[in-house]
């Protein structure tokens, strides 16, 4: 784990992200303090979601829950100013 200044990666920022995007974490530090830690984003299979939705029980109150919020949405065909 590399630690830089946040100068540092201010000021080096596209090579920052290209040493996470290999894989590395960096600390970024400001005053001495630990402020920021950059790493790349875990990558996550179908077959991971699968099973993170096994692990877990439904709750029974949100298909009435999910219903209940359907009924309130209110459709309007009218733009909005963006």
């Amino acid at each position: 784990m590399t630690t830089m200044t946040a100068t540092e990666a201010s000021r080096n920022f596209k090579d920052v992200l290209d040493r996470v995007e290999h894989g590395e974490t960096i600390v970024v530090t400001r005053g001495g303090r630990r402020i920021a830690m950059l790493g790349p984003v875990p990558r996550y299979s179908g077959r991971s979601l699968k099973d993170l939705l096994s692990a877990h029980s439904p709750d029974p109150d949100w298909a009435a829950e999910h219903e209940e919020l359907r009924n309130l949405a209110v459709l309007d065909d009218s733009e909005w100013d963006a």
